[in-house]
């Protein structure tokens, strides 16, 4: 690892990805049952660049907002829901995905269906 730091040392850039991605989780936790991954990295880092070059929403009362301009921004714009995989998510490969051939290999997408059934018993 190139740099002042010693390999195994957390550096500046991992503490300030782990800052802001607790950020997100904090204001999505206090917002409800909202999904932590719906919440965006880049508006939150902006949102954090612009409250420290501003210096503002400092502390200066005593009650602290935990969710606080930063999340009330990540709360205001967030990722759409993530899509229904409809099939597992595979790390790593054998054999390349395109490399088999034949006349009857499907290379599209499929679309995926959820559907849920309510069952009611019967009164006994």
């Amino acid at each position: 690892m190139a740099g002042p730091y010693p390999a195994g040392t957390p550096t500046t850039g991992a503490t300030v990805y782990q800052i802001l991605r607790l950020a997100i989780a904090d204001a999505t936790t206090a917002a409800g049952t909202i999904d932590p991954d719906r919440g965006s990295f880049t508006v939150t880092l902006q949102a954090a660049r612009e409250q420290l070059t501003q210096a503002a929403a400092v502390i200066a009362e005593t009650t602290i907002d935990l969710i606080g301009a930063i999340g009330r921004r990540v709360l205001a714009d967030l990722l759409p829901d993530r899509r229904l995989r409809i099939s597992p998510r595979i790390v790593k490969r054998a054999n390349s995905k395109f490399q088999a051939r034949g006349a009857n290999i499907n290379r599209r997408g499929h679309k995926a269906t959820l559907s849920i059934n309510i069952l009611v018993p019967a009164n006994p």
